[in-house]
């Protein structure tokens, strides 16, 4: 991981994701988690205050490590005990069976194997256990997506990995999860090829 990955781009995901849209989409998403909860892709701890109060530990992990430094200010000010490690979701060391509540917001886009993470999310979930999502991705406006396919690659670069174009819905569910919840659409004040969300829960089956 250079030096990009690691010092200049957790500083610059820090300051885009803090848009009072996203704090709404945060709040919406995390109001009903609960029971033993696990965050992959946990960044610099934006979701942090917007946990519920009934939710007092948490286990996280993140690929970067420049990012889990910038988490540990909000980890300190926070009431959650946190236990973070710095790892792929690829590839957990989560005994199956250990929680009730996944959260992962705007990570899918970014983790090479999406579809072995998501197994390893269902693998770690209890049975009935809940994802909680929110994420960018595939428009279904032909032209917007021709765009994202277009910017895919280079946008790569700027964000370290993000795809503009996975379609998250189909990805949940190609892995064996029942999408309970979902609300689709373009973020307000975002231009169309990076703001098209899919925000909800799914349950594992």
């Amino acid at each position: 991981m250079g030096f990009y990955s690691k010092v200049i781009f957790p500083r610059l995901l820090d300051l885009v994701m803090t848009t009072g849209q996203m704090k709404k989409r945060r709040a919406q998403v995390l109001a009903d988690v609960s029971g033993d909860v696990f965050e992959i892709g946990f960044g610099t701890g934006l979701n942090l205050p917007f946990y519920p109060d009934s939710v007092k530990e948490l286990t996280t992990v993140d690929v970067n490590p420049g990012c889990t430094k910038l988490a540990q200010r909000r980890i300190a000010e926070s009431g959650i005990t946190v236990h973070n490690q710095v790892l792929n979701a690829e590839s957990l060391p989560m005994d199956d069976e250990s929680f009730d509540s996944v959260v992962c917001t705007w990570t899918l886009c970014s983790i090479d194997n999406v579809e072995k993470a998501l197994s390893e999310v269902r693998r770690v979930l209890r049975p009935g256990g809940k994802l909680f999502f929110v994420e960018h991705g595939a428009s279904p406006d032909e032209k917007v997506r021709k765009w994202q396919d277009r910017l895919t690659p280079c946008w790569k670069v700027i964000g370290d990995g993000c795809r503009l174009n996975r379609n998250t819905e189909e990805l949940i569910q190609d892995q064996h999860f029942e999408i309970t919840s979902l609300d689709k659409g373009y973020m307000e004040k975002s231009p169309r090829f990076a703001g098209y969300m899919y925000q909800g829960v799914a349950t594992k089956t």
